[in-house]
């Protein structure tokens, strides 16, 4: 006999394949933005500050 929480649980698997499939189709993408968008608005508010990069 099969328990609520047990890993065979198929309801707990579809849960389990929906999180993978949000987490990877939706979140890795819009933290990838942000991330590299971050870094973009830091370099760029650090050279309005300090001036583009000399030799």
């Amino acid at each position: 006999m099969m328990q609520p929480g047990s890993v065979e649980d198929p309801q707990r698997k579809k849960e389990e394949l929906r999180s993978f499939l949000f987490l990877t189709a939706v979140m890795v993408p819009v933290l990838s933005v942000v991330v590299v968008a971050g870094y973009g608005f830091i370099v760029w508010m650090s050279q309005l500050i300090s001036g583009p990069p000399s030799h």
